[in-house]
């Protein structure tokens, strides 16, 4: 319970709160063990709490009311929260969680968070910074839509998803990374075929290396 409770004080959510505050918190929580493929919640159910990572990988994902192919807007690892829109305001989910691979998160119930922000109301401002974050990725999601083209939104994901290592290895399908570029699996394929011609890539299943990470970022902007 003293992990949880340092959990969750080290996100944004709940930074300011002061160790007793959380204790209520933490208390009502549960952690949840995840295989690969197990979701969370599907999009338009009705929320009751929200998520914290804890070990693992969990993809937030939409699909497409008319073909239902599915986008993968936002991946939560270890330290991230997530499932907190519904308490703030009262709406279904907007996306599906799934587990990438296996996991656990420790998931808390709505209400004794909305107690902790009734008594201390001052808290909420973690709440405005941590949904001001977000809409500055979102920003940066709609601008990479508007002027980057498949293969330079492939090489910007690819940056990302290395976390700053040359090595590293793609912690989702190709059919999921190709729902996180925005683009057909056959698209995003060609474009990594373009770097790994270029030199500026290497490939072996799913581990990748990153030979020239100053041609990929050029690339990616």
């Amino acid at each position: 319970m003293i992990d949880h409770i340092e959990r969750l004080s080290r996100t944004s959510f709940f930074a300011d709160a002061a160790p007793d505050q959380l204790q209520a918190v933490a208390d009502a929580g549960h952690e949840r063990e995840l295989v690969r493929g197990d979701v969370l919640f599907h999009e338009g159910d009705t929320p009751d709490s929200l998520y914290l990572v804890t070990r693992g990988r969990i993809a937030i994902a939409m699909s497409s009311p008319i073909d239902r192919r599915e986008s993968v807007v936002a991946l939560m690892e270890p330290g991230d929260l997530f499932g907190d829109m519904g308490m703030l305001d009262d709406g279904p989910r907007s996306a599906l969680a799934r587990a990438l691979e296996p996991s656990a998160v420790l998931q808390v119930p709505f209400e004794p968070v909305r107690r902790l922000f009734n008594e201390d109301p001052r808290l909420l401002w973690n709440v405005a910074r941590l949904l001001a974050t977000r809409l500055r990725v979102m920003d940066e999601v709609l601008a990479d839509s508007v002027f980057l083209d498949v293969t330079g939104r492939t090489a910007k994901r690819l940056l990302e998803l290395a976390n700053g290592s040359d090595d590293f290895q793609l912690p989702v399908t190709q059919e999921e990374l190709a729902g996180m570029v925005g683009a057909s699996r056959e698209r995003v394929n060609k474009a990594i075929a373009s770097f790994i011609r270029l030199g500026w890539l290497e490939q072996h299943d799913r581990h990748y290396r990153i030979v020239q990470r100053d041609r990929l970022e050029l690339r990616s902007r």
